[in-house]
This record gives C-alpha cells, structure tokens and sequence, in this order.
C-alpha cells in the first residue's frame, strides 16, 4: 500500500481550518480501511506566515490527529512557493494538494488513487464547469488560458493547483529553482504520464478568498513571462508598425508642406504623434521591465522558503538539500 500525503497550503485559515482537517483525516481514515493507502498516510499542513491562530491549530490538530503534520514557513511567501514548499518536505510516496477552503471535491482524490494505480504519474483535477464564479471572472479565466495557450506555454484548462503527484514527479520538480514560480506552467513541462479527473468545485463555506483580483493578475502576469517570451516579439513588432507609421506620417507631412499652400500647420499633428509614441514606449519599457525584475530576482538566488520549524513530521529546515536527489538516496521505485 501507498503512503499518501495531502498538502494544503495555509494563509489566516483559522475559520476554515477545523473542518478541513475533519473532512481530510475522514478522507484518509476511509481510504486506509478500504487498503488502498497505508494507515501512516497524513495531512501536511503549510502555514504561508499566517496573522492569526492558524498555526496554534495546527499545532494542536497535531496533538490530537496522529494523521495530521505541521510545517510552519518563516514569513508569508505567497502561495505557489508554500504550495512547493509543502510538496518538497512532505512524506509520502504519493503526493495530492489542494486549498484549505474545501472547494476542491476531495472524493475525487479515490479517483486520482485509481488513475496512479493504472500507470498514472501526475493526475490533474479539473473543473467541470464555473459556474460558482461570477460572469467577470469566468470570463477573465478563460481570456487567461487562452493567452496562454497562445504564447505557446502548456497548460491545463480549467486547472488550479488540486492534483495527484508520484514520488519521481516530485523529484522531478525538485530541480526546477527557478524564483518566479507558476506550478500550474511548471507540472506539465514534468513530462510522466498523466490524466484528468473532472469534479465539481464547490462555493466557500467559510473565510475569504485568498486571491483577490490584484493576486490574481500578479499570478496571470507570472504565468505569460514565465513561460513565454511572446511579449518581447510583440515588443518588435508593435515597434516596426509604429516606425511605418511615423515614416508615412512624415511624408505625408513633407509632401503637404511641399505642394498645398492652403495647409495650416496645427498643434494635433506635432503633439498627437509624440503622445503616441512615447506612450509606446513606455509600454514597451514597462514590458522589458517585467522581465528584467524576474532575471534580478533568478539571479540572487534567494531562498523561495524557509522553514521555520515542523510538527507531527521531521522535515528539513533547508530549501535544498543535493542529497535528497541523489540516486543513492532514491528508493528503489523511483530509481528504475
């Protein structure tokens, strides 16, 4: 039998926090009595820096629910980085994750366990439909995959961060360090065989969303530079149909000047073109900027996390640690 972990990362979840935990250690209690996962599976929590009572409940969930761990971060690092956090330092041979508001159908993780079990490295969940959302951000959302899709990144429609990861995806995703992380990019670049279970996303029972609309656009700008360098090109071509237009204007200009008496020269045809132009450029500059902040924060090489200490699990307060990868350390499984 397989070890399952389940890694939910936390952010000010104390209303929400004692029913996921029940629901989750159901969730285990029930796959463990059915055999499909071993009894020593658990629920990894990951507090991202929380303000409130969180990680107290953490810590005394841990206490009384031998099922359930703690890894408690330094400080708030946003969730796609206490998200990696949780699955580079969480036990197990299978790995799920999913948000604390209890959207995600966790009856599809006996989907998931089925789909490893036929083969399947990495298992994607993904929503049926949205209705749950309002028309602005269903829209918004698919506007989002689109881009996308055409910058040339891979990505799964409809997909957020609830899915099913074996051990050798894991540790494949333990050599990407790059400091800009988008998981949602980063799973299927992975490679492994995989699959899609359909569920349906349920409203938030308690607390509030995490990812408010500048969240959300902080994320959609790090999915399009991340993973494609289509603006750049854009950049050059917005830039040549500017130049055509600047010489076209200047020869009409000059021929005017040349041949029509009648012309009056106005403050629209001097001041039009330079708004227009340098607000071009500024756009262009801001775009270059976008990705000259992600080469500055790559190169320093700053930790994406730190672990500040853990509860119900003995994990590692490093961020990397080359032993773990090394092919000696591996268990036999996933070296072949």
């Amino acid at each position: 039998m397989i070890r399952l972990g389940i890694v939910v990362p936390c952010y000010n979840e104390e209303e929400t926090l004692p029913q996921t935990a029940h629901v989750l250690t159901d969730l285990i209690t029930r796959l463990s009595a059915s055999r499909k996962i071993a009894p020593e599976s658990k629920v990894f929590f990951v507090d991202d820096g929380s303000h409130d009572a969180t990680w107290k409940m953490i810590e005394a969930l841990t206490k009384s629910h031998p099922q359930i761990a703690g890894i408690k971060l330094s400080r708030n690092v946003g969730h796609q980085s206490a998200l990696l956090a949780g699955l580079l330092r969480s036990d197990g041979d299978v790995l799920v994750s999913m948000d604390a508001d209890l959207q995600d159908d966790v009856s599809v993780v006996d989907s998931m366990l089925t789909e490893y079990a036929a083969g399947k490295t990495i298992v994607y969940g993904v929503r049926r439909h949205r209705d749950t959302d309002s028309l602005f951000k269903r829209a918004t959302a698919q506007l989002f995959y689109r881009l996308l899709r055409m910058m040339g990144a891979r990505i799964i429609d409809n997909h957020a961060d609830f899915r099913l990861m074996g051990r050798a995806a894991i540790e494949a995703l333990r050599q990407f360090e790059e400091t800009n992380l988008f998981l949602r990019g980063m799973i299927p670049l992975l490679g492994f065989p995989s699959s899609i279970v359909y569920y349906d996303r349920s409203a938030r029972t308690a607390g509030e969303s995490k990812y408010p609309l500048g969240r959300m656009i902080a994320l959609a700008l790090d999915g399009i530079t991340s993973f494609s360098v289509v603006p750049l090109r854009l950049i050059f071509f917005v830039g040549f149909v500017v130049f055509l237009f600047s010489a076209a204007m200047g020869i009409w200009v000059l021929l005017a000047a040349l041949f029509n008496d009648m012309t009056i020269p106005g403050w629209a045809s001097t001041t039009l073109p330079i708004y227009f132009l340098g607000g071009v450029q500024i756009l262009c500059i801001g775009v270059l900027g976008e990705y000259a902040g992600k080469i500055y924060r790559e190169v320093k090489r700053r930790p994406r996390y730190i672990v500040e200490k853990s509860v119900g699990a003995k994990v590692s307060s490093q961020m990397r640690v080359p032993s773990e990868t090394h092919p000696d350390n591996l268990a036999e499984s996933d070296r072949s």
